[in-house]
């Protein structure tokens, strides 16, 4: 698993965890829905931190709580 697919899985999974949708997860971030869309959707493989730290403003989270899972264990070297 790359990053990309790492972040965007991540994001579901506390979407799912918090009960909301992926448009809330939007609205109450202040991301566009657009970007949010691209992320989950696999089609930007390259969010910044600072779209990630807006998600975890709006999840009620620490940058620290959304990388503090198994799905950034092991991830594929980036660099080849």
């Amino acid at each position: 698993m790359n990053v990309g697919e790492a972040v965007k899985e991540r994001i579901v999974q506390l979407c799912q965890e918090a009960d909301i949708s992926i448009n809330k997860l939007s609205r109450i971030s202040g991301v566009t829905q657009s970007t949010v869309n691209n992320i989950v959707s696999g089609r930007n493989h390259s969010t910044t931190i600072s779209t990630i730290k807006k998600l975890c403003d709006g999840l009620g989270i620490t940058i620290e709580e959304f990388f503090h899972s198994e799905l950034f264990r092991d991830l594929e070297q980036e660099v080849k």
